[in-house]
């Protein structure tokens, strides 16, 4: 998929701005934009410059000064692409910017696929695959939980994670293929204890790695948070309150909300994407139950779940939509219960509500209780909110998983793992349990590259921004 040609593309957005940035690279850039500069020094040679220097000059098409530009070197391999390469940044005029992607392509340069550059750095050993996944996610990261998940993964720190496993995997297939290779001797080189205890070891950390997915996924494009709860609660009051702005209609209309509406805020560098559902009612508007319906399925693709009650309802009628609510989530979905319209009753009877509802919800859940006319009191649930997803693997050290092409391989090598697990008990033949190690081998491998195909490259670097 790479050759060794001559590649240029503009690094920067591509409109008007004081300064752009275009890239060269190749075994014969030098050669290249050698014709199309000139240095105040006329004895000056871009191939005799050292790497890692910046140089002034000027850009010409015969004798046409197009730009003054300052030239950043970069010689192989210390470069980003493994290969020589040159940064060219001039004026952010869109006419010099086009003149010299021209004049480098009339003089032996082509434009650069999407994400050429980084193939070439993936090729040439710079990086590993996941490393170029993870840039991609950098470039296209828009809060800061976002951007830590994919700048530890640039840093190596998910290839570092996949080494250990696979370097653990290699000692097991190399015991077990040295007694296949001594199998009439029945010589036993790798002990079956050691070897269930690393199976298992493997199979923890994986597991981790898998199911850190589902929180790097949902901090990625936004954390899903459904706002639910009978007609009438607040929930619209609740969600312009958040947002600070009248983005839902609000009435003391029963059933105004008859679809899903969605916004989404950054609170402390965490994405979180509101829903505002329908209130749960007995209508026979056919409209409103498809809203109804909605809801529903809603809230069992959320990360967070807001369930909205109020003082005028019986501890019964929490008590019944709470644990119908609840009885929905999987154990990775959280539910806040919100006590809506404390401003109407005394502190006595908030203090009874409060009682009630800390004691119905579960361990995982939380409870707050406030006024959401009260706009200073927002900031309590999305304090609530933050700390939920706070908690969780992104804040700690560990290594959360956001791609899903590496929760795909990770769940194959689980289930080959499981596998050889099973086959072990089960004393199956060497042949098979050398198999199953293998195929671990090949998904892990997958990950970062050691094993791939051009069609897999060829996803992966299609969605790259041209000049990355």
């Amino acid at each position: 998929m790479v050759d060794n040609s001559v590649i240029c593309a503009l690094a920067t957005p591509q409109t008007t701005s004081a300064i752009a940035l275009i890239r060269v690279s190749g075994n014969n850039c030098f050669e290249v934009v050698s014709k199309i500069i000139l240095f105040q020094n006329s004895k000056k040679e871009l191939n005799s410059l050292k790497g890692y220097t910046i140089h002034r000059a000027q850009i010409i098409d015969n004798k046409e000064i197009i730009d003054d530009i300052l030239i950043s070197i970069f010689k192989t391999p210390l470069s980003y692409t493994g290969e020589d390469m040159i940064e060219i940044s001039c004026h952010g005029s869109t006419y010099i910017q086009q003149r010299i992607i021209n004049l480098l392509t009339l003089n032996g340069a082509r434009h650069a696929l999407p994400g050429e550059f980084t193939l070439r750095a993936f090729i040439n050993g710079k990086i590993d695959l996941s490393q170029a996944e993870a840039i991609a996610d950098l470039i296209s990261s828009q809060n800061k939980a976002s951007h830590d998940i994919a700048m530890n993964q640039v840093r190596g720190g998910f290839k570092k994670e996949l080494d250990i496993l696979r370097e653990k995997l290699l000692n097991l297939v190399s015991l077990i293929e040295l007694e296949l290779d001594f199998s009439e001797e029945d010589v036993e080189f790798a002990d079956r204890t050691i070897l269930s205890n690393t199976i298992e070891e493997l199979l923890i950390k994986i597991k981790r790695l898998k199911n850190s997915f589902e929180l790097g996924n949902a901090i990625k494009n936004g954390i899903p948070v459904t706002i639910a709860g009978n007609t009438n609660v607040g929930k619209s009051t609740l969600l312009n309150a958040i947002l600070n702005e009248e983005k839902a209609i609000v009435s003391d209309i029963h059933g105004t909300t008859r679809d899903v509406i969605e916004d989404v805020i950054v609170y402390k560098g965490i994405s979180f994407r509101f829903a505002d559902t329908a209130g749960f009612r007995d209508s026979k508007d056919e409209i409103e139950n498809i809203g109804i319906s909605r809801s529903i399925s809603k809230i069992k693709n959320s990360k967070i779940i807001l369930l909205l009650v109020d003082v005028l309802m019986t501890h019964n009628q929490i008590e019944e939509i709470y644990k119908s609510i609840n009885s929905k989530l999987n154990e990775s979905q959280s539910l806040i219960l919100i006590l809506n319209k404390t401003d109407i009753i005394s502190k006595e009877t908030v203090q009874e509500f409060d009682d009630f509802c800390i004691k119905l919800i579960d361990s995982n859940n939380y409870y707050i209780s406030l006024s959401v006319k009260d706009l200073s009191q927002t900031e309590k649930v999305l304090s609530c909110l933050y700390y939920s997803i706070a908690k969780s693997e992104i804040f700690s050290d560990e290594i959360v998983v956001s791609i899903n092409r590496h929760f795909d391989a990770l769940s194959k090598s689980e289930e080959a793992l499981l596998r050889a697990k099973s086959g072990l008990e089960n004393k199956i033949s060497n042949d098979f349990l050398g198999q199953d190690l293998k195929e671990v081998l090949h998904h892990i491998g997958s990950i970062t590259g050691e094993i791939t195909t051009n069609e897999i490259l060829g996803n992966i670097f299609k969605n790259f921004c041209i000049g990355k």
